[in-house]
């Protein structure tokens, strides 16, 4: 998962199942028209209702600028996380009963995987199209789509790893995009099936030598087309092999801010152990599940020592389960290979294929049990659930104007926050 990887692939992931949370329908727009108050910026209308839609009058995407609440978080430096994207597409905002606000937007399939963001478009196009298929495939078979040519689909797909990453069209746009778009159309209506329906196709970042059975990691019933391969060509990935030193002062405020170790104890030895890692100081040794380990160290490392962790141009501070730790004199050192959950298509592994000269359907038959791509209805309009739990947005209307809940909104930018399952609207 799934694989956030532009640069090292930082905010991609690999996919997944697609999360419940807020998978129920769009409703029908509601709301009311509020007298417009002195200064109001012309052609901006005042709004408020359970749910603001947005929908463009002619051609153009919106622009939006997202903020997240601030963070009462402990960490240091923390920064309140914002987005800026475009969505071409109509967009449709709720407030939650905490008065935060979720996104939603209701665009054309293809046009929701122009903004697939899984790999750098600057790829081989072989890869790139490879990634295209699966990505069509992956969002039909989560989607449970078997309609019919151009219907539109009623259940939401999310935008983030807990699915595959929907960008939108990134804010300055990405180098080379136009190549991605290429491989999008290039494979338009191309989808793996398995029993005459779209295939789960996940994919991830980068292995450690070889893929594992759908069964074997998500506990699924096995399917014929993601059984083990062996993984050759996902060397150029940073992380195909990686180093972590973590000094053993650091490893015992990481601990002890989990809850795992001792406040004031200082730490001689760390060393893996079968399943755990096993943490000795000061007459303790303590074993550890290396999945709890490894949670808690990504989560308070750069949380506490942002400057240093992660180390270089790794994701996480210990960035998959596949590691091992073992102890110098100062220090602790984890040693791991590949990112990700490690089922299907190796992204880093299509890219080697796609240098050696294999073509998009040799690359997808390898990692999917020989599956090739097949012609197969897509859906007209999706809904894609962009995020959840913003404490305000500002969108920008698209050159052709749009109208808010029905109403002119004719240019210029509006600004929308949430109370309490109300969404209020106004220059």
């Amino acid at each position: 998962r799934l694989t956030r990887l532009a640069g090292l692939l930082l905010v991609l992931a690999m996919a997944s199942a697609c999360t419940g949370a807020g998978s129920s329908t769009p409703a029908s727009p509601t709301g009311t028209i509020a007298p417009t108050s002195p200064g109001s910026s012309p052609g901006v209308p005042s709004v408020s209702g359970t749910r603001i839609s947005l929908e463009p009058s002619g051609t153009g995407p919106f622009l939006v600028h997202a903020v997240y609440p601030k963070s009462r978080s402990s960490c240091k430096h923390v920064h309140t996380p914002r987005f800026r994207a475009r969505y071409p597409g109509a967009l449709s905002i709720k407030s939650a009963d905490d008065g935060t606000l979720s996104l939603v937007v209701t665009l054309p399939f293809e046009k929701y995987l122009d903004g697939i963001a899984e790999v750098p478009p600057t790829w081989p196009a072989a890869a790139l199209e490879a990634q295209a298929v699966a990505a069509r495939s992956y969002a039909l078979a989560h989607l449970d789509w078997s309609g019919q040519q151009g219907d539109e689909v009623q259940q939401p797909i999310c935008a983030s790893t807990d699915c595959q990453v929907y960008g939108g069209i990134q804010v300055p746009p990405t180098t080379g995009i136009k190549r991605w778009y290429a491989a999008v159309q290039h494979t338009q209506g191309q989808v793996l099936l398995y029993g005459g329906s779209p295939a789960d196709t996940v994919y991830f970042s980068t292995s450690n030598g070889h893929t594992y059975g759908n069964d074997q990691v998500f506990g699924s019933a096995p399917l014929p087309y993601l059984r083990p391969v062996i993984e050759r060509d996902d060397g150029a990935s940073p992380t195909s092999h990686w180093r972590v030193p973590i000094p053993f002062n650091d490893l015992a405020t990481f601990l002890t801010a989990g809850g795992l170790w001792p406040s004031g104890k200082q730490i001689t030895s760390a060393r893996s152990n079968g399943p755990n890692v096993v943490i000795t100081g000061a007459g303790t040794s303590t074993p550890i599940d290396a999945g709890t380990f490894r949670d808690t160290i990504n989560e308070w490392a750069p949380c506490l020592e942002p400057g240093r962790y992660p180390t270089g141009a790794l994701p996480a501070t210990i960035p998959s389960g596949w590691y091992r730790v073992g102890s110098g004199h100062s220090g602790a050192m984890a040693i791991g290979r590949g990112w990700g959950h490690g089922v299907g298509m190796v992204q880093w592994g299509a890219y080697g294929k796609a240098k050696r000269g294999w073509s998009a359907d040799r690359i997808l038959g390898y990692y999917y049990g020989g599956l090739t791509p097949k012609h197969y209805p897509e859906p007209g309009l999706i809904h894609v659930i962009v995020t959840s739990g913003l404490a305000s947005l500002a969108v920008e209307a698209p050159t052709g104007g749009a109208t808010i809940n029905g109403q002119s909104f004719t240019g210029g930018t509006v600004h929308l926050t949430g109370n309490a399952g109300t969404v209020t609207v106004g220059p």
